[in-house]
C-alpha cells in the first residue's frame, strides 16, 4: 500500500491519495482512508504511472547495439532508476546482417519482458538528414528487405523509423501498417506532398518532430509542418530543452494535445554515467555537461536524457501541467505501443508500475510489477 501522496490518476489529482498493490498489480486507487494493511507513507509526494519510453538507444554506459545480454540489461537497468517501467530499445543505422544479429540479441529481452519491443531508427532515412547515423549505412527501402528485418524480430520489431521521400518509402510505410508494426516518419528532408501519401499509408508518428528533418518555412511547412497538423500523428518530443527550446516544446504539445504527444529520452549510451567517449551504432561521440555531439562535427547525437527528467522539464521548463506530463510520459506511449489496458495509468488491474516523485519531480521510489526498484535516481557507472 502507498499513501499519504497525490496521486495521478487518469483524469485528476487525487489528495491524500492511496494506491494498493497486490501480487504485482494495482488492487485499488483512491483518496482518505486507506484499506488496511502494511503500508509505505509517501509523505505528500506525487505518485504517478511508470514512464514509457519509445525511443530509448541505451544508459548506464551500455548499448542498445550490443550482442552482450549483460550490457543490454545494464541499458536497461540505468532508465529503470529513473522511473522508466516500459522502453522500447531502439536501434541506429547499420548493415541489414548487423541489425539482424543486434535484433536477434534484442529479442530474448523482449522475450523476458525487460523491453517491449524494438525500434528500428535507420536505415531507411535520408543522407541529407541523417543526423548521428553513418550515412554508409542508409538505404532505400524495399520489400524483401523490410520483410528481412521483420522476420529477424520475430513479431518484436514495435515501430520502424522511415523517410517516405525514398524509393519506395510510402510502399514500406503500408508494409510496416500491414504487418501490425508502427510506422514513424524521420529523418527526411520531404516536402509536404511527400509526407501526405505516407500519412494516408498508415504512418503514425512523428520520430522526434523538428529534429533529424526539413525546418518549418513559412512558405514550405515541410515535414515539421504537415506532421504537428494532422490528427492521425502522434508527435515524438526529445524534451531535454536542448533538443528543442522550452518555447517550441509548449507551441508543439499545446498545438497537439494530449492525445498526440508523447516524451521520449532518445538516449545514448553516456545516460545515467559520466562525460567522455562514446560511441552511437558507428559514430564516436562526445559528451560534454551531459550534452551528446558527433566528434567530427558537433552535431547533437541522441541525448543524455532520462524520461524523469522529460517529465520535469515539460513542467517546469515548458510550463505545462502535471496531468499533460502524465499522458505524455505514460497513458499515451502506452496507448501507442497498445498496451494501456496494462499500464501507463494507476487503475485497478494495471501492472503495479508507480514513480513517487519529491517535491522538485525527482524520483525517490521507483515500483515496478510491485517490486521496488533499487538505487533510484543513482548513476552506478563511471567511465
Amino acid at each position: 500500500m502507498i499513501m499519504g501522496g497525490r496521486v495521478a490518476a487518469p483524469d485528476r489529482i487525487l489528495d491524500d491519495g492511496w494506491v494498493a498493490v497486490s501480487d504485482g498489480r494495482i488492487a485499488g486507487v483512491g483518496s482518505g482512508n486507506p484499506p488496511s494493511g502494511e503500508h509505505v507513507d509517501v509523505g505528500g509526494a506525487l505518485v504517478v504511472p511508470g514512464f514509457v519510453d519509445t525511443h530509448c538507444h541505451g544508459g548506464g554506459g551500455a548499448s542498445f547495439t550490443s550482442l552482450d545480454p549483460e550490457e543490454l540489461r545494464t541499458a536497461v537497468r540505468a532508465h529503470r532508476r529513473h522511473g522508466t517501467t516500459t522502453m522500447l530499445a531502439s536501434l541506429v543505422s547499420d548493415p541489414v546482417d548487423i541489425l539482424r544479429e543486434q535484433i536477434a540479441a534484442l529479442r530474448e529481452l523482449v522475450q523476458d519482458g525487460e523491453v517491449a519491443g524494438i525500434h528500428l531508427e535507420g536505415p531507411f532515412i535520408s543522407k541529407a538528414r541523417c543526423g548521428a547515423h553513418d550515412p554508409e549505412t542508409l538505404l532505400e527501402p524495399d520489400t524483401g528487405t523490410v520483410e528481412k528485418l521483420l522476420r529477424a524480430g520475430q513479431g518484436a520489431i514495435r515501430m520502424v523509423t522511415i523517410a517516405p521521400e525514398l524509393h519506395g518509402g510510402v510502399k514500406a510505410v503500408r508494409q510496416l501498417a500491414e504487418s501490425g508494426v508502427i510506422a514513424a516518419i524521420g529523418h527526411t528532408d520531404g516536402v509536404e506532398e511527400q509526407l501526405l501519401p505516407a500519412i494516408d499509408a498508415g504512418a503514425t508518428v512523428a520520430t522526434h518532430l523538428f529534429n533529424g528533418m526539413r525546418p518549418l518555412h513559412h512558405r514550405e511547412p515541410g515535414p515539421i509542418g504537415a506532421l504537428l497538423d494532422d490528427e492521425r500523428i502522434t508527435i515524438e518530443l526529445i524534451c531535454d530543452l536542448v533538443h528543442l527550446h522550452p518555447t517550441v516544446v509548449r507551441l508543439a504539445a499545446k498545438h497537439a494535445g494530449r492525445d498526440r504527444t508523447v516524451l521520449i529520452t532518445d538516449a545514448m549510451s553516456a545516460t545515467d554515467a559520466a562525460d567522455g567517449r562514446y560511441t552511437l551504432g558507428r559514430l564516436e561521440v562526445d559528451v560534454h555537461d551531459g550534452v551528446a555531439t558527433l566528434a567530427d562535427n558537433g552535431s547533437l547525437a541522441g541525448s543524455t536524457l532520462t524520461m524523469d527528467a522529460a517529465f520535469r522539464n515539460l513542467v517546469q521548463g515548458a510550463r505545462l501541467g502535471i496531468l499533460d506530463a502524465v499522458h505524455a510520459t505514460s497513458q499515451r506511449p502506452a496507448e501507442l505501443l497498445g498496451i494501456a489496458d496494462r499500464t501507463g495509468m494507476l487503475c485497478p488491474g494495471y501492472a503495479a508500475d508507480l514513480v513517487v516523485l519529491d517535491r522538485d519531480l525527482r524520483p525517490s521510489k521507483v515500483l515496478r510489477r510491485g517490486e521496488w526498484v533499487a538505487e533510484v535516481g543513482t548513476a552506478t557507472l563511471s567511465t
